[in-house]
């Protein structure tokens, strides 16, 4: 099935409402799983879309719902939202939303690489999960297909996969069901305000009233914040991924090695990645928040490479609009879907490494390759949480590639906070002053 971008049909293209309880901007994962939950609850949603239904990051995924290898925050959470995916398709009839319990399992062929897995394990044990420690010979046993010589590696068996091109899509039909009004091709420009709380939302289709607005624009986030004064420190760079013709079937859990990634997909091939490279396109803010990602790039095992120019249109971009009101055309309308071209670089690493990891795909090839920009925060963990003004805005962004398998999960907690429920977790890691407050930042895996 092709990937989602701007010349995918419109699927979602419900009236505009004149009032709602909540105005969900962008329906990525986190949004539509967000309003998912709040029409569960009776509340009147509109999901707005300024191009298509995970048309960027959420369909260009690996597609791993994974609590394996998570920071110690999203943990817990991402427990929740795996216990959420296996009940989806049952839930919502949507055979699309299904959830394979393949388990996934990190590959060791260093000292170093065994010291990491053994200490994330004790984070594991904390919460009960079922995450083991694999000997060579295990490690080989579990994915005899994969070659390399392991000395070790770690599996959690409850972890599993499901396919976000139709994933997503299929939340949000269910969601739809439920009473959410969706409409793609409509992007909210602004929000007003009304003694110092949100009032309205304004989308380029006209006016709707609210009180609640949810900002969940992945990669655009941090522009659309900006323009309500809002300091939102997020960077993206542009992560490459590919799949595989159909082959006969080979059974293993979606596994993780330095400089590879494979698991298994539902219509017969394997979805590919080097997992080692993330390029940046440089922008203004870059230069804005470029000692707040120090850290984040020292600890990052991934090669960053910096790319000198954002594309025109690009959230951004140079010369890009900075300011704007709700009549005037916004720069999420001038970019529907993001489509970055694939990296080169990862192309050359995969035909290298196939050889070498999983000889048996070499002569199946590569299907297609594709690229997503992924948005990132300087501690690599997301925004979950209510902005500081106006009141009523609340913030679900900075996923950090890690956004598909912990998505329900995160839905329903903003559900909560958006509702003024105790969400039942700390989240003080996710909150938006974080950057600000004089705390030091520590972060987590990427």
């Amino acid at each position: 099935m092709p990937l989602i971008t701007e010349a995918t049909p419109i699927t979602f293209s419900d009236h505009l409402p004149e009032a709602v309880d909540v105005v969900v901007i962008g329906a990525g994962i986190i949004g539509t799983s967000t309003a998912y939950f709040l029409a569960e609850r009776g509340l009147k949603v509109l999901l707005c879309e300024k191009g298509r239904v995970a048309g960027e990051q959420s369909c260009r995924n690996w597609g791993w719902v994974r609590q394996q290898g998570r920071d110690w925050a999203e943990l817990p959470i991402m427990m929740e939202s795996n216990r959420i995916w296996r009940e989806l398709a049952a839930k919502t009839g949507e055979e699309d939303l299904t959830f394979t319990p393949s388990g996934c399992a990190y590959l060791a062929q260093t000292e170093s690489e065994m010291a990491k897995y053994e200490s994330w394990r004790e984070l594991a044990k904390q919460h009960q999960l079922d995450t083991r420690l694999l000997s060579g010979d295990e490690a080989s046993a579990l994915a005899p297909d994969v070659d390399g010589r392991w000395i070790g590696g770690m599996l959690t068996a409850s972890d599993g996969r499901a396919e976000p091109f139709v994933a997503v899509p299929a939340l949000a039909r269910a969601a739809r069901r439920l009473g959410v009004s969706i409409i793609e091709n409509c992007a909210v420009r602004t929000i007003e305000t009304e003694a110092g709380g949100v009032s309205a939302a304004i989308t380029e289709m006209g006016r709707v009233k609210t009180t609640s607005v949810l900002l969940a624009g992945g990669a655009w986030s941090t522009y659309f914040a900006a323009n309500m004064g809002l300091d939102l420190p997020q960077l993206m760079v542009r992560s490459t991924a590919g799949r595989t013709n159909a082959v006969a079937g080979k059974t293993m859990p979606n596994v993780s090695m330095e400089g590879f990634g494979i698991r298994k997909r539902d219509d017969g091939g394997y979805t590919i990645a080097t997992g080692d490279l993330a390029e940046h396109y440089l922008s203004p803010k870059s230069f804005k928040y470029f000692t707040k990602f120090l850290k984040l790039l020292t600890v990052s095992a991934k090669d960053v490479r910096i790319k000198t120019r954002l594309p025109a249109g690009y959230p951004g971009a140079w010369g890009s609009k900075r300011r704007w009101s709700g009549d005037q055309v916004s720069p999420f309308e001038q970019m529907r879907v993001l489509d970055p071209p694939p990296a080169e670089e990862v192309r050359r690493r995969l035909e290298h490494r196939l050889p070498e990891r999983a000889p048996w795909l070499v002569n199946v090839g590569i299907a297609e390759l594709w690229a997503g920009m992924i948005d990132v925060t300087p501690d690599a963990v997301p925004y979950i949480c209510e902005a500081p003004s106006p009141r009523g805005l609340f913030m679900g962004t900075g996923l950090s590639g890690h956004g598909f398998g912990i998505g329900p999960g995160v839905g329903r907690i903003l559900a909560d906070l958006i509702q003024g429920r105790s969400p039942g977790y700390d989240l003080s890691r996710f909150r938006y002053n974080r950057f600000t407050d004089g705390s030091s930042i520590v972060p987590g895996p990427y």
